[in-house]
């Protein structure tokens, strides 16, 4: 017996839970309302000049190649990238210039001649790091919150003789302030707040768990390009059988007797046995599940930080950028600050700079870069957003140039802006929040919504949205959780 399945949205979760449910036995098909798959994970083509449009870092690879393996096909068939030697250049204010090489080693020698501190201890919060990660990775990130069985198995059981060294209790900033003596390594390490859209001086310091992903599992590059991941598994997934909807906005997910019924397109119902979701999960309440009443706690928990980006095209190659590339501000503290409380943007931002033709020079014009240019902002909650950008492009100018030694606005030849409400738009992130909610509590992986409806039979969620969170790796991983709950057709 056929059974349909139907997913709301082509983010990188709902392409992931397609694969899943299709090696299922299911028959799937995928809505999505924009003319292209990906969501976040999608790209821009300007004047010569390709982006990669949302995600610009690749963590564990390992989370793509299983959905290959999973449908039994090599993965190096379809989809290449490849281990960083350097994971990041760091630019201070006060002149210094730092290379986070991969090689731990390297590392080290590289902390040891720029700055003060001991090689020794940032070794040992490296081990810490990983410690954390190896602790709570199966708890947290590869299971339910919401299903008594995880808090029971003994992966589970072991971990919970270790909890007290899992700094719940403490802000990122506090462990990190009272284990390094020199300011900038402080800084360094609480930049890894912001890959989950958090504050380091609010999240717990439970997050540390997030440098063990870049240092000792490794930063990666696909050698076509971020968006090589969505369009690798949106092959894969055609290959399953799965048919994707574009431009295929749905109005209402349809539910009979608290059971799922279908998805309502275009005025039409379509029958599905059961119905995921990728859209934000706050949207899919508020727009498709109008009827049912949400639940509120959850929906109306702090939302993370959403980004203001600048897609450049510039006119000069700069040997001292590399892929991934940080100016850091002299205040951090002061710029969370911002982000978080004033909801405004700090006049002086730490600004990201990711530059793909460094790996790929396809992606801009001979003798020029592609710059994917980021800073952290708040999400959106009506703020003089054409203001604030017309400030901000002013600071990171400035700033940039500052460093580089360099007059940086001649070089622009072209740009491209995308901001918290264009985020909202494209991607119906609620408030354009790149992450849902914000972890900057101890309890906030408590309060994300389940992978699953406790009131409706057959409906499902992912993506960054829901638990586990946000980000490739998560999203990825909110996928296996979902389907997971799911039985394979008879």
């Amino acid at each position: 017996m056929i059974q349909r399945a139907g997913i709301v949205g082509a983010g990188i979760a709902g392409i992931a839970a397609a694969i899943r449910l299709a090696n299922k036995g299911y028959q799937v098909d995928v809505y999505e309302a924009n003319s292209y798959p990906g969501g976040k994970l999608s790209q821009i083509t300007y004047q010569g000049y390709r982006f990669d449009a949302g995600p610009s870092l690749f963590t564990l690879p390992k989370l793509v190649e299983e959905l290959f393996m999973l449908s039994g096909e090599q993965v190096q068939d379809h989809f290449e990238y490849i281990q960083l030697p350097v994971n990041c250049h760091y630019f201070y204010e006060d002149g210094t210039f730092l290379k986070a090489y991969a090689d731990r080693h390297d590392f080290l020698r590289e902390i040891s001649q720029k700055t003060s501190e001991d090689p020794e201890t940032v070794n040992a919060a490296l081990d810490s790091s990983a410690n954390i990660y190896e602790t709570l990775s199966d708890l947290f990130m590869k299971r339910s919150l919401h299903r008594w069985q995880t808090f029971m198995n003994p992966k589970a059981l072991r971990a919970y003789g270790k909890l007290h060294r899992l700094d719940f209790f403490r802000t990122m900033h506090q462990a990190n302030k009272q284990r390094f003596t020199d300011e900038r390594v402080v800084q360094l390490f609480n930049r890894y707040a912001t890959y989950n859209g958090s504050n380091p001086y609010e999240t717990p310091a439970t997050m540390n768990i997030i440098p063990h992903l870049e240092f000792n599992i490794g930063a990666y590059f696909p050698t076509k390009g971020m968006y090589s991941i969505t369009q690798s598994l949106v092959e894969l997934a055609k290959r399953l059988g799965v048919t994707f909807h574009f431009g295929a906005k749905v109005e209402e997910i349809s539910t009979h007797e608290q059971g799922v019924q279908g998805i309502k397109v275009n005025g039409a119902i379509q029958p599905y046995a059961l119905v995921v979701s990728n859209m934000d999960v706050v949207n899919t309440y508020r727009k498709l599940l109008s009827y049912v009443k949400p639940p509120t706690r959850l929906l109306t928990q702090p939302k993370s930080s959403s980004a203001l980006i600048f897609y450049w095209g510039v006119e000069q190659t700069f040997e001292q950028l590399d892929l991934h590339n940080i100016f850091f501000s002299r205040n951090y503290q002061q710029e969370f600050e911002h982000i978080f409380q004033k909801k405004s943007i700090y006049h002086d931002p730490t600004v990201y700079v990711n530059i793909t033709s460094k790996y790929k020079p396809d992606d801009a014009p001979p003798d020029c870069e592609n710059w994917f240019t980021m800073i952290n902002v708040p999400n959106n909650s009506g703020q003089d957003w054409d203001q604030l950008i017309d400030q901000a492009r002013q600071a990171i100018i400035d700033k940039v140039s500052r460093n580089l030694g360099v007059d940086l606005s001649d070089k622009i030849v072209c740009e491209d802006i995308l901001d918290p409400r264009t985020i909202e738009s494209r991607t119906s992130s609620s408030q354009g929040a790149l992450y849902g909610n914000s972890s900057n509590n101890r309890y906030a992986a408590f309060l994300r919504h389940a992978n699953f409806s406790r009131k409706i039979k057959g409906l499902y969620f992912c993506g960054g949205s829901v638990h586990p969170g946000g980000g490739i790796p998560l999203s990825l991983l909110s996928a296996k959780i979902a389907v997971d709950q799911i039985p394979a057709v008879a």
